[in-house]
């Protein structure tokens, strides 16, 4: 991807690396709506007002490092140079949405992205390396652990910046889920309905790929693409499936136990929204699975 380094970093950036946190236990796997999903209607209906949600707004699979580097260990130039790189794609994702919002007269609430090691406090009860990149609605952070981009490139074959920059566009997506108040209404659905929680989580966190394929789009425009780096989106996409995570656990493919989709699912719908860059092209609660 195209970027140049040097400058300030992002003032939605909160880098706690090397501080002591506290453990992940006791997280849950909340997530938010069906209801009414195209994306402009749902801003005039809404007002730009979220439901907030009690729980995490996203876990991409169970992919993760849950060791990661030493708490104070000193910060390597790569580790640098990659939240440089973290910096950057925030802002530019960030700033589409707000412009998005505002051709319809709404405000964007800027989300912040956390970058911890091992575990920190979050609103959802802390948020721990092992569970990987999340959104929380309560507090409307993103909590990464940049270890986590080592296991994407080694143990699941997704390297590339491109496939980080997806990550974090997928977690910012789910930002905009929860200021339209698709978490919550997601959320109120599964309650009302158990036996279909697992495909409203599915559907949601297609929706999450699909606006972050709408931001690549968009990225592609402004000349930001090199070479490869739509490969690495998608690569990216296939790996954190639900087939693919337990096939790479040595665990048998069962549909009914996904909570994200598939490879191809979510490959598919990163595709849909990258070909015309229309969050409109991503109601995935109309969709069949």
């Amino acid at each position: 991807m195209k970027w140049k380094r040097g400058g300030r970093r992002s003032g939605d950036l909160v880098d706690r690396r090397g501080r002591s946190g506290v453990s992940g236990a006791g997280l849950g796997a909340g997530i938010g709506l069906p209801a009414i999903l195209i994306f402009v209607v749902t801003l005039f209906l809404r007002g730009g007002d979220g439901g907030g949600g009690g729980d995490i707004g996203d876990i991409l699979g169970d992919l993760s490092n849950p060791a990661g580097p030493a708490s104070g260990a000193p910060p390597t130039a790569e580790d640098e140079k990659l939240v440089d790189f973290m910096s950057f794609v925030l802002d530019d994702v960030q700033n589409f949405w707000a412009d998005t919002f505002e051709q319809s007269n709404k405000e964007y609430p800027r989300a912040k992205l956390v970058i911890f090691t091992q575990a920190t406090n979050s609103a959802c009860g802390g948020a721990d390396a092992s569970i990987g990149p999340h959104y929380c609605p309560p507090d409307q952070n993103i909590y990464l652990d940049l270890a986590f981009f080592k296991e994407l490139r080694t143990q699941f074959g997704a390297p590339g910046d491109f496939a980080q920059a997806y990550v974090l566009a997928h977690e910012v997506a789910h930002h905009v889920q929860n200021v339209l108040g698709i978490n919550e209404d997601t959320r109120r659905a599964q309650q009302d309905d158990p036996d279909a929680a697992n495909e409203l989580s599915i559907k949601l966190e297609l929706q999450a790929d699909c606006f972050a394929g709408v931001w690549a789009f968009t990225a592609y425009q402004e000349d930001l693409l090199s070479s490869g780096d739509l490969q690495e989106g998608l690569d990216a996409a296939a790996a954190v499936g639900d087939d693919r995570i337990q096939e790479q656990s040595g665990s048998r493919v069962n549909p009914e136990s996904w909570t994200h989709g598939s490879s191809e699912q979510r490959t598919s719908w990163f595709k849909a929204g990258y070909e015309n860059g229309d969050p409109n092209d991503c109601d995935t609660f109309s969709a069949d699975l």
